[in-house]
This record gives C-alpha cells, structure tokens and sequence, in this order.
C-alpha cells in the first residue's frame, strides 16, 4: 500500500499532463468543431429569447412538474407539437476561459486523486510500471468518461459528441496512467 500523500507528484504532474493533451485536442485537433450545430435562423431565435431575459441554467421545453403532468393530453400535445429541448443558457457576454481552465484543472487533479487512492491501496511501492500504468490509467479513464453515456441516453447528446469525448478520455487514462507509472515509489 502506497500512502496517497506520497503521490501528490504524479497527482499533480498527471494533472498538467491532461491539461496539456486537452489543449492539444481543442486547439489544435478538429474533431470537436462539429460536436454543435448552427440553429436554423439563429438571429431570429436569439431575437426572440433575448426579450425572456431568461436567466442562466438548464431548462427543458416542454416541462412537466410530475409524473402525472407527463401523461397528461396538454403536455403529450406540446410534445408532439414541438419543439422538444433541453437547453443550457449562460450568462451574455464574450466567452472567458480562465475560470473554466481552473475548474478543469483542479477536475483533473480531483481525478489523479481517485486514481492515486485505488491504485496506492492495491500496490506497493517497487510495483512494475506496468501494472501501475494500467490500474491507475483505467481508473482515470473509468472518472473522465463514463459518466458522459447518460447524456446520450437521457439527454439525445450526438453518440458522436459522446464517443470523441470518451476518445478524449482515453488519452486522459493514458496520460495519467503513464505519470503514475513513472513516478511510482521504488
């Protein structure tokens, strides 16, 4: 067993490594370019919503309260109708990045944490590199993807969107698998 206070280097160091290889993808890779599409008439619906003064958040039109407003003939006609959506509003203005590249950065050491802990109570130190690349790369993978599966499933994300972004998270397992292999405790 490896105390997981004695792997804040790898911790850290497989967290720069994901920063990297994701700016790497979304910089300099296209893949992701067509992960959202162009509304129809965008200047319209901008237009038209901009009046709601909506707030920034997640909605979804129609909306049932419950259940039982589920079934109901108003809201299965709204359905039908359409449109049907979920939508994200964030606050006007230019998009900023700082925040969102801290929060990533911090998620990805949140990351190298769970796979510091699995991998330091299933081995010792002087484990072969191997074996460490391996468990503690499959943990990372296991936190950066698996969870994006149920935006497609309940939230109609493209399988596509989904499927490149798991892509993405393998590199983020490799990357982190081969810091802690490197940088396992002899």
């Amino acid at each position: 067993m490896v105390p997981i206070l004695s792997l804040w280097l790898p911790i850290l160091l497989s967290a720069v490594a994901v920063f990297v290889i994701s700016s790497i993808i979304h910089m300099m890779l296209t893949y992701h370019r067509s992960d959202f599409g162009k509304i129809p008439r965008e200047d319209e619906v901008m237009e038209s919503l901009r009046k709601f003064d909506i707030p920034p958040g997640e909605y979804v039109i129609p909306c049932a309260g419950s259940a039982k407003e589920m079934s109901s003939p108003e809201y299965v006609e709204k359905t039908t109708k359409g449109p049907v959506a979920f939508v994200t509003f964030m606050p006007p203005g230019p998009p900023t990045m700082g925040k969102s590249l801290v929060q990533w950065f911090l998620y990805s050491v949140l990351v190298g944490v769970f796979a510091a802990y699995v991998t330091g109570r299933a081995f010792g130190p002087g484990t072969e590199y191997l074996t460490i690349f391996r468990f503690s790369g499959t943990t990372a993978f296991a936190c950066y993807t698996l969870a994006l599966l149920q935006n497609s499933i309940w939230y109609k994300r493209k399988w596509s969107t989904t499927l490149k972004s798991t892509f993405d998270g393998l590199l983020y397992g490799l990357g982190t698998g081969g810091v802690f292999g490197w940088l396992w405790p002899a």
